[in-house]
């Protein structure tokens, strides 16, 4: 999937029949917050900080996104979409003169930092009616070009086909505000020097907006804002939403927004823990009165504080967490526990408040993974629980190694068999689905990530129907002991031409019936 998406357009690839399903795909986080700059409502693809910088602008101290993604990446994370969001923030406004009116753009991403100019030229065009448009973005600290779009032979008139909105559309740097003038902008050569360009800069300054809200995050889904935002990229597995302000934390109705959200998208939801929760009776009491129950959600206590720094407000440590999970993945699997060596935080991070062992397991018992600190200097994270503790449906996905084992199974076989739905032969599409996804929970098996070698796949390709069936699809039911777990875990895919379907199975076929 690439990295650059086009604005409306959403995408999704479909596996190329019988291709082998990866059983070591890179975990990729996503974080939505506030940035200094940078495109509003696209996820970015980011694979270190200079790219961050680059296209979002860096450490800023009006946002808390900037720390969660250095930590994210201090901590072994290598794959992260990064989503802006503002309040009521503006792009800066260029001003072109022209003949009978102005010209007017708008940058599309908003900020104060915003940098863009423009400028006119006629070469190369022998009427009254057309123009060359330069746009250049500026980074604010060089004023270095680090971005520019050229057209050639643009017009003012609506019936051209180089109408100047029209030709803008697929700008990534301005738009144009309509109407436009009657004739076209007016050179911007110096006198005597026509290919000297003369570059016009902002009439109007853009502006940050103000502190985000909970709707601001959540977003829209009609428009693709917000968490929405992320419906334009095929796959994530880690979804955090660093605290939107300083002085608050992200609110009940955004919570629920973003774990709905990743329970359809199979992802997990990394929860900080409220400023309010300063003691252990804090954090069981806060918990319990806010009714969150998930398997999709992982929860911990306490914050972080620097370990060197006398005097330091707790932090939090969701971008550390999903950095820890990103390598986990890569170098062990999401079956394994993060509570080993190798896999502590940075030595400069301490936990805000010190834990007895009771106090500890009281916390997990609740669903609240601890960070505690050990004899090697280093806090560690204990626990590995979900906050599906409180409902008897979730309790199987109480466990995180399961849970995160059970969605990373179910997003690889989904992506997988997606062709499955435009084919005919239904003993033809079954046999290659089995072999497929056997071969795959053979592959996961060898690595450990079972507690046994037995598991089950069976596959019912139900295409006998007509083709606008929405209904029409296939069917994959797995069995399987998570590594570390007594307990079978069955699970049904259903996948149609609308999208698939996970549930789990109460009742599973014997293991005697294993293929």
């Amino acid at each position: 999937m690439s990295d650059t998406f086009g604005r409306g357009i959403t995408v999704t690839e479909i596996s190329p029949m019988d291709q082998p399903i990866d059983a070591n795909t890179e975990t990729t986080a996503a974080f939505i917050g506030r940035a200094l700059r940078g495109p509003l409502n696209t996820p970015v693809l980011i694979e270190n900080m200079s790219m961050f910088r680059r296209h979002f602008g860096g450490m800023w101290r009006q946002s808390s996104l900037g720390p969660a993604v250095q930590q994210f990446f201090d901590h072994g994370g290598k794959k992260l979409f990064v989503v802006r969001v503002a309040s009521n923030a503006r792009g800066a406004m260029i001003c072109l003169p022209a003949s009978g009116g102005v010209l007017v753009l708008h940058a599309l991403a908003p900020g104060s930092t915003e940098k863009i100019r423009a400028a006119v030229d006629y070469d190369g065009i022998a009427d009254d009616e057309h123009f060359n448009l330069t746009i250049q973005r500026i980074a604010p600290d060089t004023r270095l070009v680090v971005d520019q779009e050229i057209y050639l032979r643009l017009s003012c008139r609506e019936e051209s086909k180089f109408y100047v909105v029209d030709a803008l559309l697929n700008s990534s740097l301005v738009s144009v505000h309509t109407p436009v003038a009657d004739g076209r902008p007016l050179s911007t050569t110096r006198p005597g020097m026509p290919f000297d360009l003369s570059y016009v800069g902002h009439a109007q300054d853009g502006n940050d907006g103000g502190e985000l809200t909970d709707y601001d995050l959540i977003g829209s889904v009609t428009k693709g804002t917000g968490i929405f935002a992320l419906n334009q990229i095929d796959h994530f597995d880690l979804l955090y939403m660093p605290p939107p302000g300083k002085h608050y934390d992200i609110g009940p109705t955004a919570i629920l927004a973003a774990e709905l959200f990743c329970r359809k998208r199979g992802a997990m939801f990394i929860l900080d823990p409220p400023q309010t929760w300063q003691t252990v009776d804090d954090a069981i009491g806060g918990l319990r009165a806010s009714g969150l129950s998930s398997p999709n959600v992982i929860a911990y206590f306490p914050r972080v504080i620097g370990a060197n720094e006398d005097e330091c407000s707790p932090r939090v440590a969701g971008g550390a967490m999903a950095g820890l999970l990103c390598k986990l993945d890569r170098l062990q699997g999401p079956w394994e526990d993060l509570d080993q060596p190798g896999f502590g935080f940075e030595r400069k991070l301490a936990p805000a408040v010190e834990l007895t062992i009771e106090q500890a397991q009281a916390l997990v018992r609740c669903g609240l993974n601890v960070i505690v600190g050990n004899s090697t200097g280093r806090a560690e994270l204990c626990g590995s629980v979900t906050l599906g503790y409180s409902n008897q449906l979730d309790r199987t996905f109480s466990s995180l190694t399961v849970r995160r084992l059970c969605l990373s199974i179910t997003n690889d076989v989904e992506r997988a068999i997606r062709w499955a739905v435009f084919e005919r032969n239904e003993a033809r599409v079954a046999e290659r689905i089995h072999a497929q996804v056997h071969a795959y929970m053979s592959a996961l098996a060898d690595a450990g990530a079972f507690s046994d070698d037995n598991f089950l796949v069976q596959c019912d390709a139900g295409l006998h129907s007509q083709p606008v069936d929405p209904h029409r699809g296939v069917t994959v039911l797995l069995a399987f002991r998570p590594a570390g777990s007594d307990e079978m875990v069955a699970l049904t895919l259903h996948q149609t031409v609308a999208g698939c379907r996970v549930a789990p199975t109460a009742f599973a076929p014997a293991f005697a019936n294993v293929a």
